[in-house]
């Protein structure tokens, strides 16, 4: 690995913790410690809130096309250091390089996504319908945001939320998961060369992360927040903003059905299954986590994906030829095996994996169960580990009464060969996404967000920035 950065970033500068606190970063592949990184506490918090505010006014009068071209520099500078930061990556957070090239190339994508978006805030004019006033609009930033991202998309949720930001002239402090510091911290660096003025963007690592975000949400100063994260911490983070009404984008949990028709072609519905359950090892709020097949193809489904979800390659994500990184942590790795342990328990078949393998790191094989009881913990709780939990299903009200039993709303995946019920069943499922005989939703260009409990507002797409942005109307008398 490369040497990393390791400080708080604030006012353009990198500094210790006030207080000299640090925090290890461990190699979830081995269990060893990487480095240690700077952990910022209510004074480092404080100083980062004073250099974004100080910095508002002057960033928000920057040109727009000024604010596009630091975005579009910081994409070129990503996709030339794309094997740097996706070993750094790997490192910190466990998946396989493939996989991390691939989320570089998402990540530097919202930059440049949001670098033409910049330039394209537009606002109106015209004559109320009463002839008395005109009516002119514009939208400006929001102020100053705290953006917190999780630890399972280290860089491409930090550009996610950046991207916009800068876009529409806000400056913010960032948060990032303390299991992966590093790639955010990287990325300031980035932004730097880019020429970002000193206080847009500021970094705080920490591990105590009530200590530092609380007070910026009950300061009145901090105008937005942007969480990605869990529904629990997502509530507690939408107390914390109420007393001063800060403006707030939730991207929380999610509990996505995978549903397979009797018409579905099957080689596509695997290959969908294969993207939707095992990108980033399951550890994804798009993962798929209960799989509807029909009772008439559930027998074949299910003997395909473990025959595809048996072949893969377990190991560190350094290692050539690895398809299966370990999951970040020893405690997400033990919440995956209690739910497995729970599901066999009910009566679920294990068609392959279900065991802890031996050794260093936390590694957890891809593995099918069939004949999942509806009563299995996993069929209410985000697995985020390599696991699919298949139930059978008679009918299209049948499935899609139960794909929408729960309080989440993330994203939902059908396969099916016809094509009014393909839409059908989409409009019917209550998320805010849908993968129609496709594993994949996720692309810069569209919004992505959910409904119910799996969050409030939308980010990437022609929406994204709209997060960022208030308007303003300026009533002018006729004369």
């Amino acid at each position: 690995m490369t040497e990393v950065l390791n400080q708080l970033f604030i006012g353009g500068a990198w500094v210790d913790a006030a207080d000299g606190a640090t925090m290890p970063v461990d190699d979830p592949a081995t269990g060893e410690v990487l480095c240690h990184v700077a952990d910022a506490g209510p004074k480092d918090a404080r100083l980062a809130e004073e250099a974004a505010v100080q910095a508002q006014a002057e960033w928000a009068r920057t040109a727009p096309r000024a604010r596009s071209e630091i975005l579009r520099r910081a994409h070129e500078l990503i996709l030339e250091r794309t094997d740097e930061l996706a070993h750094l990556m790997t490192s910190e957070m466990g998946k396989p390089l493939a996989e991390a090239r691939g989320e570089v190339a998402y990540a530097a994508e919202f930059f440049r996504w949001f670098s033409e978006e910049a330039v394209r805030i537009d606002g109106g004019y015209g004559t109320l319908p009463d002839g008395r006033n005109r009516m002119l609009l514009s939208r400006r930033p929001v102020g100053p945001c705290l953006l917190i991202t999780p630890w399972n998309f280290p860089l491409a949720m930090g550009t996610r939320k950046i991207g916009p930001a800068i876009a529409a002239g806000c400056t913010m402090i960032l948060k990032p998961a303390p299991q992966t510091p590093l790639s955010s911290l990287a990325l300031a660096g980035i932004l730097k060369e880019a020429g970002l003025p000193d206080g847009v963007l500021n970094i705080v690592t920490t591990s105590r992360a009530g200590e530092v975000c609380e007070p910026l949400l009950r300061g009145g100063r901090i105008r937005k927040l942007s969480f990605t994260g869990s529904t629990g911490v997502g509530r507690i983070l939408l107390a914390q903003c109420a007393d001063t009404v800060v403006r707030t984008s939730m991207e929380l949990g999610g509990n996505a059905p995978f549903i397979v028709f009797d018409d579905a072609d099957l080689d596509v519905a695997v290959d969908g299954a294969m993207v939707a359950k095992m990108r980033n090892m399951g550890e994804a709020c798009t993962a798929a986590n209960r799989f509807f097949v029909h009772r008439s193809v559930a027998e074949e489904f299910g003997r395909r994906l473990a025959e595809r979800m048996g072949a893969l390659v377990v190991g560190p994500g350094t290692r050539e030829g690895v398809d299966v990184g370990p999951l970040i942590d020893r405690t997400g790795r033990g919440k995956v095996e209690e739910l497995v342990a729970d599901a066999v328990e009910r009566g679920a078949r294990v068609l392959v994996g279900g065991r802890t393998p031996e050794g260093p790191g936390c590694f957890y094989p891809p593995t099918v169960l069939t004949d999942v009881s509806p009563e299995s913990r996993l069929m209410d709780t985000e697995i985020f580990g390599p696991v699919a939990a298949i139930l059978t299903f008679d009918d299209e009200d049948e499935v899609l009464r139960r794909a929408n039993d729960t309080p989440w709303g993330l994203v939902g995946y059908v396969f099916t060969q016809g094509l009014d019920r393909g839409l059908r069943v989409s409009e019917g499922l209550e998320v805010g996404m849908v993968g129609l005989n496709t594993g994949l939703v996720s692309n810069p260009a569209a919004p992505f967000g959910g409904v119910k409990q799996s969050g409030l507002g939308r980010e990437g797409g022609r929406v994204g920035i709209d997060e960022f942005l208030e308007y303003q109307y300026v009533a002018v008398p006729v004369r």
